[in-house]
């Protein structure tokens, strides 16, 4: 099914009041996940410095690796935006294409912060070493833990897609997962400046 029906015509996922309402519900949602997220970055910021007898974070933090996770999830925000973009031409196998892309560099980036936080903790650094390696785990474990279940969330909606289609339904789950994956991109923007490049220099 074509996601419009005439050229600048409403896009399949916003066509029926129904959806329209779950979009505007999930933005608020969004808007609560960013106050947690603000709290978790102003503990952060609280605690930034006391790492007791374990090692700063300049010893630990790597350019290489955060550069790479950085990459991986910014790459893989472009992949989800080009997914809408085949849903709304109505481009089934396009989209597919596009979504298994976004949850194969998911799937990267994940991988590499579970190393990344295993390396950390052979060095010394775990969870409860110090106040601040304490609130650098909460603060970059839950952004983890978000990119975890939106990558169970789109391998759901994959297999729904190849059973149903494209549907105003399924058209609106994509899209509501796209703003999900938009917004963990720009929560990591915000740890890769405010956790790892400060703490690389300071």
């Amino acid at each position: 099914m074509n996601a419009y029906k005439e050229e600048n015509a409403t896009p399949l996922e916003y066509q029926t009041e129904e959806n329209q309402m779950t979009i505007v519900g999930f933005w608020i949602f969004l808007a609560a996940e960013m106050a947690l997220f603000g709290t978790l970055f102003a503990t952060y910021a609280v605690l930034f410095g006391r790492t007791a007898e374990a090692p700063p974070p300049a010893e630990l933090f790597t350019a290489g690796t955060t550069l790479i996770m950085t990459l991986l999830l910014l790459t893989s925000s472009f992949t989800s935006g080009i997914a809408i973009h085949e849903m709304r031409r109505g481009a089934q196998k396009g989209m597919m294409t596009w979504l298994i892309i976004t949850l194969v560099l998911g799937l990267s980036f994940l991988g590499f912060e579970i190393y990344e936080f295993y390396h950390y903790a052979t060095l010394g650094a775990t969870l409860t070493s110090s106040a601040y390696w304490s609130a650098f785990f909460v603060l970059a474990g839950t952004h983890g833990v978000h990119v975890t279940f939106g990558i169970g969330w789109l391998i759901l909606l994959l297999i729904q897609l190849k059973q149903r289609g494209i549907t105003q339904v399924t058209s609106r789950k994509i899209f509501v997962l796209g703003l999900y994956w938009h917004f963990l991109d720009v929560i990591w923007i915000f740890i890769f400046t405010g956790v790892y490049l400060i703490g690389m220099v300071i």
